[in-house]
């Protein structure tokens, strides 16, 4: 096996430690999972990314492209390229400031909107009913599409109760296939549970080798919603690109630390949506579907968990 290459490694930890601020983007799940988390099938037209069947029947490719920061010119170039190399699910929000340069990257690469797997999210100064359509329907302009594939409420704050009525109309005229929620703990998601007539499909949440939330993995489990990871990279911290364990278990596989990662998640039944500006590093976070980490690899990066959010400033 060759070695991993540092310089490639530490130019990509300074890549995404850039901006990280403020970056938003899962004990071992086995592949034949549940109904919810079933047996991964590939999309057709998207270079066999696995995809898995939400509660409500669509199905949701495993690994995104997240924007996150992405803005002008490299969020449209970027945008462009990750489809162009095989991405098909492309995340987005209103508070990320850059659905215009989402949408024009989705023009530029010429793909059938129906490949697509688009997401945005709901901010918190949008929160409530009226609102909430309001806001949607800017995003839709912006993006330059007629309907979104999965819509989620970004934070728990402001009238929770309004916007997902108003989310479960909007489902319910066509206008979204899937609707979700986004960084969700465990008695906020009970509480929204207890007025909806239409279950959540996905909870986005910070997940990581460094905060596995395996809590919060068995509780979406139990209610059959699916988890997906924001910054599965953890954007850099706790200088996880050099991390020496990460390191050895990818030399034997040949694999990057990245590639570690993101296999880690697959194998735990999350959905992850790493993010780079990179074409390179875009193929390379694709690239984890012809080797299988082992049960003791998984147990190994069980022990890594710190168990705490690595992002305090979302606190």
């Amino acid at each position: 096996m060759k070695k991993i290459n540092r310089s490639n490694q530490l130019k990509r930890r300074k890549f995404l430690q850039m901006g990280s601020t403020f970056a938003a983007s899962a004990i071992l799940f086995p592949l034949s999972g549940s109904k919810v988390y079933g047996a991964f099938k590939s999309l057709p037209g998207a270079n066999s990314i696995p995809y898995v069947t939400l509660n409500n029947g669509i199905a949701m490719p495993m690994i995104g492209f997240g924007t996150h920061s992405l803005k002008d010119e490299i969020c449209v170039r970027s945008v462009s390229e990750a489809i162009s190399v095989g991405f098909r699910l492309i995340d987005t929000a209103t508070i990320y400031g850059n659905e215009e340069f989402v949408g024009e990257g989705i023009k530029k690469s010429k793909i059938d909107r129906k490949e697509l797997f688009l997401t945005s999210k709901l901010w918190v100064d949008d929160s409530g009913y009226d609102t909430t359509k309001k806001a949607f329907e800017t995003s839709l302009k912006k993006l330059g599409t007629d309907y979104l594939d999965l819509y989620l409420i970004h934070r728990p704050r402001g009238d929770v109760k309004g916007t997902w009525k108003a989310m479960e109309d909007l489902y319910k005229e066509g206008k979204i296939r899937a609707i979700g929620l986004s960084n969700f703990e465990a008695d906020q998601l009970s509480e929204l549970l207890t007025y909806a007539r239409i279950k959540p499909t996905v909870n986005q949440i910070e997940t990581h080798v460094f905060f596995q939330q395996q809590e919060a993995l068995e509780n979406l489990k139990k209610h059959e919603l699916q988890m997906e990871a924001w910054s599965p990279f953890a954007a850099g911290r706790n200088g996880i690109f050099s991390n020496e364990i990460l390191a050895g278990i990818g030399q034997q596989y040949d694999k990057s630390i990245a590639q570690v990662c993101l296999r880690w998640h697959y194998q735990r039944g999350i959905v992850a949506i790493p993010r780079s500006s990179q074409k390179a590093h875009m193929k390379e976070n694709l690239d984890i579907f012809d080797f299988e980490l082992s049960p003791k690899d998984m147990q190994t990066i069980a022990k890594l968990d710190l168990n705490i959010t690595q992002f305090p400033e979302w606190e």
